[in-house]
């Protein structure tokens, strides 16, 4: 199959799922066609056209990476005068913070928080589109990618939870989505933001990953080990780009893996995705990440615990950790007073029922009142945060979970 084909099959991978009608996507399409048409950031091109205030922001963390961040400080037409809560959404891997506001505003989790009253901020992650500077290295440099999703969990949320605190004066709410999950798990489990966040929404939590059930990630998984790594030779991987579409060419050759199924099974049965809607996101998201967190994700598949990133020999390992072998992330170290929301869902293939359990029972001696867990059982893996319904299903239940916890 030619690279044009492997390109489709790879942006389907990551996002088909069952077509609804929405109102109102179109016009969301015309506002995400400036991005192209010029260098316009988020609030240019996707905020301010819908009538809401929007904010720009760079942070720099400790190592050096410089991450924008976007802010929606009030409603749409403004609103109550007085203090708001923020919130900071991170999103998950191959994402950047367009994620939340792909669909209309009555239908984006950053515009429905803006509307009920909620000071939202929005993160890039480290090597996405609008996130991609470092005070001394270049995209272009291997080390530039030089990370996993440990420096995600040990400078990039400290950095933006940090800068949030101090520019309102107050604890902040947080929401992740599948890796941002991971991240602000692994952070928790050290003791790290937890006194800056009042409480955390966690959709499709991340944390185990040895019973996601689709032949392909596993194989995947399966594949990206230290050799692969090698064997590819660049530190970036772009899903839409020549190593990506190689990278899964390599995958769908093995004995056992159908790419044809891999279109609708990769993140489960997505079924309330919008036409249009995935339509964008195939065009504007599938961001890049470090071929590294890749690996980082195999090694947890396969050893079945979640540790930090294995650098691959014990003298490497000793060097970074003083250790030979990679230090394990605690769960049940998350302070049991955190309250803590996971919404999860039952067709997920990535985020697998049985993985989100293993975590609860992490989680088993958390404060009864403080931490809610939520199975959706038609949702898949992108359900919560492209729905068309997920106002209704999990946004409003996650409010009311602020406000208890606010």
């Amino acid at each position: 199959m030619g690279f044009r084909c492997w390109l489709l099959v790879i942006t389907f991978v990551l996002s088909l799922g069952f077509q609804c009608e929405l109102a109102g996507a179109h016009g969301q399409r015309q506002l995400l066609q400036s991005l192209e048409a010029a260098d316009d950031g988020v609030c240019t091109a996707v905020v301010s056209p819908q009538g809401y205030e929007c904010r720009e922001y760079e942070v720099k963390t400790q190592d050096g990476y410089i991450l924008t961040m976007n802010r929606i400080p009030q409603g749409r037409g403004g609103g109550s005068a007085g203090k708001r809560q923020p919130v900071l959404l991170q999103h998950g891997v191959f994402m950047d913070g367009l994620t939340w506001l792909l669909n209309p505003p009555q239908q984006s989790l950053a515009f429905v928080l803006a509307d009920n009253g909620f000071d939202v901020w929005i993160t890039h992650g480290r090597g996405t589109r609008w996130s991609r500077r470092h005070e001394s290295l270049d995209t272009s440099d291997p080390a530039y990618w030089a990370w996993s999703w440990d420096e995600l969990a040990s400078y990039d949320l400290p950095a933006t939870v940090g800068f949030v605190f101090q520019q309102t004066g107050q604890k902040l709410q947080y929401v992740g989505h599948s890796m941002g999950t991971l991240t602000a798990l692994s952070a928790f489990s050290e003791g790290k933001l937890v006194d800056k966040i009042k409480s955390a929404a966690l959709l499709t939590p991340v944390a185990y990953l040895s019973y996601m059930t689709t032949p392909i990630g596993r194989a995947a998984a399966s594949a990206f080990s230290g050799e692969m790594l090698e064997a590819l030779g660049v530190a970036e991987f772009d899903p839409k780009g020549v190593v990506g579409t190689n990278f899964l060419e390599s995958v769908c050759a093995m004995p056992g893996v159908n790419c044809y199924d891999l279109m609708a099974s990769f993140t489960g049965l997505n079924c309330c995705l919008n036409d249009s809607t995935v339509d964008m996101y195939l065009k504007y998201e599938l961001q890049p990440t470090s071929v590294r967190t890749l690996v980082h994700f195999s090694q947890t598949f396969r050893r079945g615990v979640i540790t930090k990133y294995d650098h691959g020999s014990s003298i490497a390992n000793m060097a970074a950790y003083g250790r030979s072998s990679p230090p394990e992330y605690h769960m049940p170290d998350i302070p049991h007073d955190l309250p803590l929301l996971l919404s999860y869902g039952g067709w997920d293939m990535l985020s697998d029922v049985t993985d989100v359990q293993l975590l609860l029972n992490d989680l088993s001696n958390h404060d009864a009142d403080k931490l809610v867990a939520q199975l959706v059982m038609e949702y898949a893996h992108l359900d919560f945060v492209m729905g068309v319904n997920a106002k209704q299903v999990v946004y409003d239940g996650l409010i009311e979970f602020f406000h208890k916890h606010g």
